[in-house]
């Protein structure tokens, strides 16, 4: 009975979840593509720290074709902004994000795993892309130290600017 009441909550909050997401892109399309990128690093950081290998697996699964649309629209506006560097870029923007979030992560310690291993539930009560949108929207998990609409985080500028 849990699980089901668990997963009905989660849907019944979805419509609301994408006004509660921080707009940082001009274009919803690459505001909702870097949501999704986002959620997918945080799933792969509690996979990896909570020991929850199969749930992301399960996860990855389910959404696999929307995970693989996804991972092109990111690809193609690294492709746009960059040009030949797009690669570079893009391979970073993955690194920092993951970087992040697995800071923040750190930060909470031993309260990481209990705070965060309902995600997975939620996650696996999604049943279209639509659905994985609007949650991801929702969570708001783009760290704020990763400037998802240049691909430049806070260190990188600040190194930038320091080094001129």
């Amino acid at each position: 009975m849990r699980p089901v009441l668990a997963a009905l909550t989660a849907l019944s909050l979805l419509p609301l979840q994408p006004v509660m997401a921080a707009q940082r892109c001009t274009s919803n399309s690459d505001q909702v593509a870097f949501e999704v990128q986002a959620l997918r690093s945080e799933l792969m950081v509690l996979a990896t720290g909570c020991h929850t290998d199969d749930q992301y697996n399960a996860f990855i699964r389910r959404f696999q074709g929307d995970l693989q649309a996804n991972e092109r629209q990111v690809s193609a506006y690294f492709q746009h902004r960059y040009g030949r560097s797009a690669q570079t870029e893009h391979d970073k923007f993955v690194t920092d994000m993951a970087n992040a979030m697995s800071r923040l992560g750190s930060d909470l310690g031993t309260d990481f795993c209990p705070r965060n291993a309902q995600m997975f539930k939620e996650v696996l009560a999604l049943t279209s892309n639509e659905q994985l949108n609007d949650y991801a929207a929702g969570k708001n998990l783009i760290p704020a130290s990763v400037d998802v609409c240049t691909g430049q985080t806070a260190n990188s500028s600040t190194a930038r600017k320091t080094s001129k």
